[in-house]
């Protein structure tokens, strides 16, 4: 199934549900950036987590940014997922690997340790909405939870997985869902939602059986009138850096040290973080760089 997203509403219109499924540009994340078994299910499960909390925004350009700080082995992760799908990221210490965890799997809480989350919403104006929120367990989908339930008062449910195996991605994704204010006077509809969530099987195990994110949610809200809203949304790994944006971000090291790289290394390199592409400066490059500082200047 190619990467989507679809939103959903029920209980008309108290619950709010997205689901997405990002397997393949998890896969482009973890051979951009060589990443490790759980250094990919940190960043995969983040990114997801980037696109589902980016979907509830209005205004076209809008995007968030998940940070992680931590004193885990990987060291953090940053994450940028914007209103139209796009989405890019990186680990701190991509190759770290560490031992599963007792059920097998990644143990990403281990490897992420204690430490903070930090959002930013930013719809395009004005300053940007931030908000920071001590991790729970380092899982991702607890610690953006809890994040939505402090920060944002709004109770929620986020399941996110990714599913790897020695050929590499074989399933990703998430699921949110909301109990908006109207509905979240109903004690009853929201005991029954949170039942029906403990009892959900992993995302990823539900991708791999072959359900799409439509079957997925018809299983979990069908009786709760669910309805569908417009089609699916495709999400893409992209990062926006060009050639010229690197020469651009270069001019902030001012002429004598740009004179300095020219002397000592005979031209510049830089790579993005984000994608990890790499790209080279000429020594005529710099030298236009420092031409245009000292007529700027």
């Amino acid at each position: 199934m190619a990467d989507q997203l679809i939103r959903a509403t029920a209980a008309g219109g108290g619950i709010r549900a997205v689901g997405v499924i990002t397997t393949d540009l998890t896969a482009e994340a973890q051979r951009k950036h060589g990443l490790s078994f759980v250094a990919t299910t940190a960043l995969g499960r983040s990114m997801a987590a980037g696109l589902l909390l980016a979907s509830s925004m209005k205004k076209e350009g809008s995007r968030v940014n998940l940070r992680i700080r931590s004193a885990g082995p990987l060291g953090g992760l940053m994450v940028d997922a914007g209103l139209d799908g796009t989405v890019r990221g990186y680990v701190e210490h991509p190759a770290i690997e560490i031992e599963p965890n007792t059920q097998g799997l990644p143990d990403v809480g281990r490897a992420i340790g204690p430490g903070y989350l930090h959002v930013m919403r930013d719809v395009g104006y004005g300053q940007p909405y931030t908000s920071t929120v001590e991790l729970v367990n380092g899982e991702i989908g607890d610690d953006v939870a809890y994040y939505l339930a402090s920060s944002e008062q709004t109770p929620s449910a986020i399941l996110l997985g990714v599913y790897l195996d020695r050929q590499g991605v074989e399933a990703a994704g998430g699921l949110l869902i909301q109990v908006l204010p109207q509905a979240a006077r109903d004690p009853e509809l929201v005991s029954l939602l949170e039942s029906r969530i403990s009892h959900l099987k992993g995302f990823t195990q539900l991708l791999r059986s072959g359900k799409d994110l439509p079957e997925i949610l018809e299983d979990l809200l069908g009786d709760l009138d669910l309805t569908i809203l417009a089609e699916p949304r495709s999400l893409r790994f992209f990062c926006p850096c060009t050639h010229q944006r690197m020469l651009g971000a270069l001019k902030i090291f001012g002429a004598p040290e740009l004179r300095d790289m020219i002397a000592k290394d005979q031209g510049a390199e830089a790579t993005c973080e984000f994608c990890s592409e790499v790209y080279q400066a000429s020594i005529e490059e710099l030298e236009g760089l420092i031409s245009d500082l000292e007529t700027a200047a």
